[in-house]
């Protein structure tokens, strides 16, 4: 273990670490080798974090500001913690003028947190989107790939009670 990993201890573990060491290495000499490196990354770290950035910039010899170009241009990189469910809420219109604000509001104060947040327990993130394209059900959430139609505030907690 290098002593500038002692950043990425404070919230990884050693194995963590060297796994990302791993990573690196399979994929440094090779062209184009940063996106499979933060894709690895993220499967093996669930999140990256400017220091987990910094090691992978070191490590493939670039500029630290083309690795958080990349992280923060792709959706699918997140540099924040997710929880092991994502729940989305749709806010398109049919699901909106249904109760689908009452869903969101309802889900913020169950969970504690804003839309884009993660329980402290890291066992859901919360998102809204614009559509989910299941008009006829709203409100909709969906819960990880599984759709809940025309859910009602009171339901929320019964919905949740299936993924802890």
């Amino acid at each position: 273990m290098k002593a500038e990993d002692s950043e990425l201890l404070k919230e990884f573990t050693t194995e963590q670490v060297a796994k990302l060491d791993e990573i690196i290495k399979k994929h440094k000499s090779k062209p184009g080798g940063l996106i499979p490196v933060l894709e690895e990354a993220q499967i093996a770290l669930e999140y990256l974090p400017i220091s987990v950035q910094k090691k992978i910039a070191a490590g493939l010899n670039l500029p630290l500001s083309r690795v958080y170009g990349v992280v923060t241009f792709y959706s699918f990189f997140t540099m924040t913690p997710r929880g092991k469910h994502t729940v989305r809420v749709c806010l398109g219109t049919a699901c909106y003028v249904r109760g689908g604000k009452a869903i969101a509001d309802t889900l913020k104060k169950e969970f504690g947190i804003e839309e884009g947040e993660t329980t402290p327990d890291r066992m859901f993130t919360l998102e809204t989107v614009r559509c989910l394209g299941a008009c006829g059900l709203g409100p909709v959430i969906v819960v990880d790939e599984e759709v809940h139609g025309r859910v009602k505030p009171s339901k929320v907690k019964e919905i949740l009670a299936q993924y802890t």
